[in-house]
């Protein structure tokens, strides 16, 4: 039987995620967009487009924000075809999800990100950013989009 401070213990931290920072992920090969967010208002904002080598340890690249916006959760996006079957970039998602809460405690959770990319394009599009110079963009936009799908639905698939 929990006890009374048990009880305030796990209100206050269902609270805690109601309320603070979330930090969503669209994670690619090569780049990572990031966007950030507030729970309890429901907005997010792109934030950063990380660069990194298909063999390196993304997380290094991660650190800084994370220490800087402080979140009190994580949202990653999670490639599923159009068709619904899994994708192939999945399973490395799925890792990049666990890596990201052992390395800094937060809780993860993973949404299907299904055309937010072709949604974060067009975003683009309508504010007058085309072709090239989407590129510098595209993938802070898709995450953006991906916290946004989060904070409507909150429709977690993991």
């Amino acid at each position: 039987m929990p006890t009374e401070t048990g009880n305030a213990a796990t209100r206050e931290t269902a609270n805690a995620l109601h309320r603070g920072a979330v930090m969503a992920f669209d994670f690619g090969e090569r780049r990572i967009g990031i966007a950030v967010g507030d729970r309890e208002l429901g907005i997010a904002h792109p934030l950063a487009t990380l660069h990194y080598r298909h063999a390196q340890d993304p997380l290094p690249l991660v650190d800084t924000l994370v220490r800087e916006w402080q979140p009190v959760l994580f949202v990653v996006g999670l490639p599923v075809n159009a068709d619904g079957t899994k994708h192939t970039l999945a399973p490395i998602v799925r890792r990049f999800s666990a890596a990201l809460t052992r390395r800094f405690g937060v809780a993860t959770t993973l949404v299907d990100e299904r055309y937010t990319s072709a949604e974060a394009s067009g975003m683009l599009r309508d504010a007058g950013i085309r072709g090239r110079r989407q590129k510098a963009y595209v993938d802070q936009v898709a995450a953006q989009t991906i916290l946004e799908d989060f904070f409507s639905n909150d429709n977690t698939i993991s």
